[in-house]
């Protein structure tokens, strides 16, 4: 009965807290089928070890009993406990061992405040702890992670500005944190830094640490097409189907291509590789969200060719290939230049392909694509409501 009686505490107590919260408009309290157990016991032991809990309880200003008959009072002995109503969330919190959420929340707020002109997503974080609700699973309690998320990101912008634009993952969090394994941790937070956004589509952690030039083993550029590249020891033709290198050693584009384009999925690169190796143009391997390296490569050799050459990007049709865009886009402005979208208007896309996008993510991908530069891709999303992966479209 000591167990039944802490149990049914800690559910006035998370009533209590949606009531503060105020997403419970009903009164805390427990009734006679939350008492259903005690009230049917026929072991005097047992009926007075659970009321000795509750007595406990309002002695400490919790809870306020209701006995039998009404009574508010001690009553006859064999009278049982009708109901019982939270008094103060506080004392309740106190006599469990617990601290209240709202102590919580108030904590958390203190120690991200100092943080929110700078990242503007925590801001709307706090504000959906103070509904009780959690972001990739995290509450107010994880305000400490939240700010060595902000850490990781601020230290892998140093690492861009003194040009150390790639790093062993556990290398960079024993640099952070003297733990080689405290930053695999962070990715949802990080994560949701990166996108400034609460409800974007979560990403695999190696896709968070690629974004801020982290790495578990670093991946070589793939390129394809009948062109000649600039490297560091080395000026030659690209090998068929495919040649890839590292990106430092990338430089510039010796011929005029006919055109360049980004390609975000694997399978879709190794394809139009096989298709396109013959052909006077240049196909980049983005290998998903591109990383601080990448990004570096493909501005100088975009920086390379005439304005003339249309420089393009075939991504997935979602928010995530769109914000991809985004990036990319970026650069191609940073090296005077328009990327243009290639196969990634919902026009393109037949019907059967589609799938339908739930509002918020038709909001954001729509967001993205203007960013990207293309207000009409941006509008059309808004009007088809819909996603397709690239690999479909090959």
């Amino acid at each position: 009965m000591r167990t039944l009686a802490q149990k049914l505490l800690h559910k006035l107590l998370a009533e209590g807290e949606r009531c503060a919260a105020g997403v419970r408009s009903r009164p805390p309290a427990l009734k006679a089928l939350d008492l259903a157990d005690y009230r049917n016991t026929v072991s005097l032991k047992d009926k007075d070890e659970f009321e000795s809990i509750m007595r406990a309880a309002r002695a400490q200003g919790a809870v306020r009993l209701v006995w039998d008959q009404g009574s508010v009072n001690e009553s006859a002995p064999d009278d049982f406990i009708e109901r019982v109503n939270l008094a103060t969330l506080t004392s309740l919190a106190d006599f469990l061992g617990e601290r209240s959420r709202g102590d919580i929340q108030a904590e958390a707020v203190a120690l991200l405040s100092s943080q929110f002109d700078s990242f503007p997503v925590l801001v709307q974080l706090c504000e959906r702890w103070a509904l009780l609700r959690t972001v990739r699973r995290l509450g107010p309690e994880s305000a400490q992670a939240w700010l060595d998320a902000i850490r990781v990101i601020v230290f892998a912008r140093g690492l861009r500005e003194a040009d150390a634009i790639a790093l062993p993952i556990r290398e960079a969090s024993y640099r952070i944190f003297k733990d080689t394994k405290r930053l695999e941790k962070l990715a949802p937070a990080v994560d949701v830094l990166l996108y400034n956004d609460l409800d974007a589509l979560p990403r695999p952690g190696d896709e968070v640490w690629k974004e801020i030039g982290l790495f578990r083993e670093e991946q070589p550029i793939r390129l394809a097409g009948n062109v000649t590249i600039k490297r560091e020891r080395l000026t030659a033709t690209l090998d068929t189907p495919y040649a890839a290198f590292a990106a430092t050693s990338l430089l510039g584009i010796v011929d005029v291509p006919e055109h360049v384009t980004t390609i975000e999925n694997l399978t879709t690169f190794h394809s139009e590789a096989r298709r396109q190796c013959n052909e006077r143009c240049l196909l980049i391997y983005t290998g998903g969200t591109p990383s601080p390296a990448w990004r570096a490569m493909y501005r100088r050799l975009i920086a390379s060719i005439p304005d003339s050459v249309p420089v393009r990007h075939w991504g997935d049709i979602d928010e995530g290939g769109y914000r991809i865009a985004t990036l990319i886009a970026q650069d191609s402005n940073h090296a005077g230049k328009i990327l243009q979208p290639w196969r990634m208007h919902p026009d393109d896309i037949q019907e059967d392909l589609r799938r339908p996008a739930s509002e918020g993510t038709v909001a954001r991908m729509s967001r993205y694509a203007l960013s990207a530069g293309w207000p009409e891709i941006s509008a059309a999303v808004e009007i088809a409501k819909m996603t397709v992966e690239q690999e479909g479209l090959a």
